[in-house]
């Protein structure tokens, strides 16, 4: 154990022991850090009010606002409840999630086809990925972690259950080769794809947007299912909610696609706006003739 990773584990060792307590008590002490970070935080409390506010001009500046906040509490909450993902028994992991639409997903495992799960970056996402992994492994992306030790641990954390990681920057055909093995893809498309992507409206703005989607399910031939997890009141567990599988998709046109995988985020965001992480910056890259005039979005 060298030297380097002694302060690793002993934060290691902190979050191992907060995964014994309560998840009401998790939720308690992680909503009054998450006000914390609300006040204190400027920068992304101004990001994330900046979303919300596009996002939902029909709501008053006094509601984005109690959005907002809410959506700083559920932060810490998600963090605090971290280490009861990882470490709590299945039993107990299990027992604090209700999955609704388990037809549209049994019945798409059943039909032989591969599946993508789209999974927006809902606060608590990695409650949907755990908990659907322990029926059929999921397969899912990620990055390397500087910190070896981390890295190593999250790895083994996020594949408890079963399941394949496919490093972000991996070729192409490692990931489709993944996919077509049969174990379901949970994927994440829904952030700033930066100059890679093309533009296409989330909600109400034009939104750099990776534009793979599609073109993962008609290489793969995928059916892909919108899944949402919300973070149920006061540390009372967690919803997964799995959507039909989409109709007539992929269209095979790479801008409908994307347009319409945007929106289907939208829908999935639209009952609990407090629950998708507006504090990223989904709206950085901003179109060329915008770009070309120095318009920033975020100030």
């Amino acid at each position: 154990m060298a030297p380097k990773y002694w302060p690793t584990w002993l934060g290691l060792l902190v979050l191992r022991g907060f995964s014994v307590l309560p998840l009401p008590i998790l939720a308690v002490l992680g909503q009054t850090i998450g006000l914390l970070f609300y006040a204190l935080g400027a920068s992304r409390r101004r990001i994330a009010f900046k979303n919300i506010r596009v996002s939902f001009p029909e709501k008053s500046v006094c509601e984005c606002r109690q959005i907002n906040r809410r959506h700083f509490m559920l932060i810490g909450q998600s963090v605090f409840a971290t280490p009861m993902h990882w470490w709590a028994s299945k039993r107990r992991f299990n027992k604090l999630i209700t999955v609704y639409g388990r037809a549209h997903y049994d019945a798409a495992l059943a039909s032989g086809n591969n599946i993508i799960i789209l999974a927006p970056h809902f606060i608590s996402l990695d409650v949907a990925g755990l908990r659907l992994a322990q029926e059929r492994p999921m397969l899912t992306m990620y990055q390397y972690a500087k910190n070896g030790l981390i890295d190593e641990v999250v790895k083994r954390r996020r594949l408890r259950f079963g399941g394949e990681l496919v490093e972000r920057k991996a070729p192409l055909r490692q990931l489709i080769r993944a996919i077509r093995k049969g174990n379901p893809f949970y994927y994440l498309p829904d952030q700033d794809a930066g100059r890679k992507g093309i533009f296409v409206p989330f909600f109400h703005t034009q939104a750099s947007t990776y534009p793979m989607l599609g073109k993962f399910a008609e290489m793969t031939n995928a059916l892909v299912i919108p899944c949402r997890t919300r973070i149920k009141p006061w540390g009372m567990g967690y919803e997964v909610t799995l959507g039909k599988p989409l109709e007539n998709f992929p269209s095979g046109d790479e801008v409908s696609d994307t347009a319409r995988m945007n929106n289907e985020v939208a829908e999935l965001i639209r009952p609990h706006p407090e629950q998708y992480f507006w504090v990223h910056k989904r709206f950085k890259t901003r179109p060329p003739e915008e770009a070309a005039k120095g318009i920033k979005f975020y100030q």
